[in-house]
């Protein structure tokens, strides 16, 4: 009899939905299923929930919550952690499609424990609800509709609702440059070669207009496309700036930082300056200090709403190897962090890390960095100004005699 019972509600459920989207039965089915009450089971008894440890578990950024919000309309989120697996427009080593794999797996020891000395803070604790959006289902075939898929998908997100944060110390920080005056979400997003960042600038353009551009990268990425180059071909991770200026996508009151690549000449910089950009090479942070280099970022940008791009090949190869055209004597990693913490409180409008290829890897090290750089953008894109250095043993007047 229970049989019977069961098939005729079976039957009444394919029926609903033989014109609809198929749909899980699971939850219909519910009723007939004794639940398990796992609180008096052996293992929840004596041993709690079965939580994830920094090396177990579904592979999301820093264990956040996890959804493929091209599919998903009900989550919500202030920052978004959105993968873009792309790297078919390099011109050297590629794999970073396979970047976002591994930054997400360089952050598995990074937790909703966030709270560090450098920023006396952590990201969790300063308001905004976090999300991994997961990536972008990107052709690796045909690369003008992978750049449609990239423009399109951030689009898709970049008008999604906000949450509006999860506790009082969330504030809004994007409706002031938007052009409907709204709040719109924030990305964090993983490439990926840097050929990138020109969907995601076009897409931004839509929402804020014309947006300054801070550019960590050991090499310009504003050279012009050869004059043979047509159509797609025009585009590369060397050229996407360029074209960037030329769509008008970009103020003229960019920055770059960390570069220190081979040019053809004087004309590369004179080129460089129409796109829009002053440079701070490698060296001024030898020549200047770091907080020289801060403070011209910063006058650079002014006010202006600006979006982050940061190439890894920022950093020494000796301390990320993992990337496709490695420049010897880049900056540190903690130098680059120190920076970005004095970046803090500019006009962010988003932000992202690329080029990470981990086939060059070694222990992982270049997909720990660039996770740990993520965890500084969660931070940075929430304060309204640098935080102040760790005072630890010393006193006020042990710093004030210093100055």
């Amino acid at each position: 009899m229970f049989f019977v019972l069961l098939c005729v509600a079976l039957g009444q459920i394919v029926n609903a939905h033989s014109h609809h989207e198929q749909q899980p039965i699971q939850s219909d089915l519910d009723g007939l299923v004794d639940v398990v009450d796992v609180s008096t089971e052996p293992w929840t008894s004596q041993f709690g929930p079965q939580n994830d440890l920094g090396y177990t578990g579904p592979l999301s950024f820093s264990h956040l919550p996890y959804t493929r919000c091209l599919d998903d309309g009900e989550s919500r989120f202030d920052i978004g952690i959105l993968g873009m697996p792309f790297d078919t427009t390099t011109s050297f080593r590629p794999g970073a499609r396979f970047g976002p794999f591994a930054i997400r797996s360089g952050s598995r020891r990074q937790s909703a424990r966030g709270y560090t000395l450098t920023w006396g803070n952590s990201p969790y604790d300063l308001g905004a609800a976090f999300l991994d959006c997961g990536d972008i289902p990107i052709t690796a075939v045909h690369n003008e509709k992978a750049m449609d898929q990239m423009e399109v998908a951030y689009d898709t997100l970049l008008a999604r609702p906000v949450r509006g944060g999860v506790t009082s110390a969330y504030k809004s920080r994007t409706a002031a440059f938007a052009k409907d005056g709204k709040e719109h979400p924030r990305l964090i997003t993983l490439g990926g070669d840097h050929t990138i960042v020109l969907p995601i600038l076009r897409s931004l353009n839509k929402v804020y207009g014309a947006v300054s551009v801070i550019h960590f990268d050991a090499h310009l990425d504003t050279w012009a496309p050869p004059e043979s180059a047509k159509g797609q071909e025009r585009i590369t991770h060397g050229s996407f700036f360029s074209i960037a200026a030329d769509e008008h996508l970009m103020t003229n009151t960019s920055i770059h930082a960390g570069i220190r690549c081979k040019m053809a000449g004087p004309r590369d910089i004179t080129h460089d300056d129409t796109v829009g950009f002053q440079v701070i090479s490698t060296d001024d942070i030898d020549d200047y200090g770091i907080a020289q280099v801060i403070k011209k970022i910063r006058q650079r940008i002014g006010e202006s709403p600006v979006y982050l791009s940061l190439d890894i090949d920022v950093v020494d190869p000796g301390l990320a190897p993992a990337t496709g055209t490695p420049e010897a004597g880049g900056w540190t990693t903690r130098e680059v962090k120190r920076i970005l913490r004095g970046l803090s409180g500019l006009n962010f409008v988003g932000a992202d890390i690329v080029e990470v290829a981990p086939a060059y890897d070694n222990a992982d090290i270049t997909g720990i960095a660039a996770a740990d750089i993520v965890h500084d953008f969660m931070a940075m894109l929430q304060l309204d100004s640098p935080p102040l250095p760790h005072v630890g043993p010393f006193s006020k007047a042990d710093l004030l005699h210093k100055n």
